[in-house]
């Protein structure tokens, strides 16, 4: 016998639990600008989330996905990819959307059930929400090839969870990428639970990461509550998707301080304590202890930035309420060039309905 091929799945952490450096600084986390910025995405999302939640209980939204306690994987991403690339998000990238041009009232319209927050004001390129799971990995993999073809110097980046990775899309994808030498980076936001199936059970592979070894290509844990490593580690899997064409799958690991969604209850199946031992982890207050600990925020000044971010919100709020509703029928209308008899026949009906409803 011998031995063919070794491997081995690198972890990356550059500020640890306590707020203190673990390994060297990149040159971006050495200006308290920066670092600022990143903050308050953070608590942009965080703030977000609670109201978003409030409004589903309300009736005022339909079902929302919390990001909370992952608000930073979605704010290094966001600062990490730059203008000409593509960002393939799924359903919990509030936090990079908003860093992308999209707006709160925007993600709350879409949320509501219209799918107008869908089209982004802002005009970019980026792809909309995907709910169905894992679907947007090959998606993402036929936008790098376009780009390969015409060899723009252009990367996409992609996200999905845990439970995304056992989807049969999630490896065809990465398979291709390998195959054909794709600028694309693959993350998994791997916040343990899959809804109601924790890590444990959604595959036998001792990280996700090693799932790009069999495609052909580098993949690497990052610690998800690091905002620092998780945006330098994808600032660099992005460049040598554009300069070398080198896909990189990275799984960023966190935990989901939430329900899967607002229509989830995840006190059914999560064990008694365990947000409670995770929070310790948390990626805000590890932030905020390291800025302090430089001298460079201050009790005072997180207080001013949290009033700011909330007022945002409520604004979002007030311009979401404000945006006249549509025709439920609608809903039909983008769907096809030329709609089905079957489908034609169900606009009708529903048609009819709102005009008796109203008399």
């Amino acid at each position: 016998m011998k031995i063919v091929a070794h491997f081995e799945i690198p972890y990356y952490q550059i500020v640890n639990e306590e707020g203190k450096i673990t390994s060297d600084v990149p040159e971006f986390a050495k200006d308290p600008d920066h670092l600022i910025r990143l903050y308050r995405v953070m608590i942009l999302n965080r703030l977000f989330d609670l109201k978003a939640i409030a409004l589903t209980r309300t009736g005022k939204l339909g079902t929302y996905p919390s990001a909370r306690g992952q608000e930073a994987v979605f704010a290094g991403m966001g600062d990490a990819i730059e203008k000409e690339d593509i960002f393939v998000p799924y359903y919990r990238d509030v936090g990079t959307l908003i860093q992308r041009g999209v707006k709160l009232k925007e993600i709350l319209l879409y949320w509501g059930g219209d799918e107008r927050g869908n089209a982004f004001e802002c005009g970019g390129k980026d792809f909309p929400y995907s709910v169905p799971i894992g679907t947007q990995m090959l998606h993402a993999a036929g936008i790098a090839t376009a780009f390969r073809i015409r060899g723009e110097k252009r990367a996409v980046l992609v996200t999905c969870g845990d439970g995304g990775t056992s989807q049969g899309d999630f490896y065809e994808a990465m398979n291709v990428a390998g195959v054909w030498k794709l600028p694309v980076v693959f993350v998994i936001c791997n916040n343990q639970w899959a809804i109601s199936v924790p890590r444990s059970q959604q595959t036998a592979s001792q990280t996700l990461a090693q799932k790009a070894i069999a495609a052909g290509f580098s993949g690497e844990q990052v610690d998800g509550n690091d905002v620092i490593a998780v945006r330098e580690r994808i600032f660099l899997a992005l460049k040598n998707a554009r300069e070398k064409n080198e896909p990189t799958l990275l799984e960023i690991v966190s935990y989901r301080h939430a329900d899967h969604t607002t229509a989830d209850d995840a006190s059914r199946y999560e064990p008694k304590n365990q947000r409670e031992l995770e929070w310790k982890n948390e990626p805000i207050a590890r932030l905020y202890t390291y800025m302090t600990n430089l001298g460079m925020w201050s009790k005072e000044k997180d207080q001013a930035l949290n009033e700011e971010c909330a007022a945002l919100v409520e604004q979002s709020v007030q311009d979401y309420a404000s945006i006249p509703s549509v025709s439920p029928e609608v809903m039909f209308d983008y769907l096809y060039a030329v709609l089905p008899e079957a489908y034609k026949e169900q606009r009708d009906m529903l048609i009819k309905r709102g005009e008796s409803a109203h008399g």
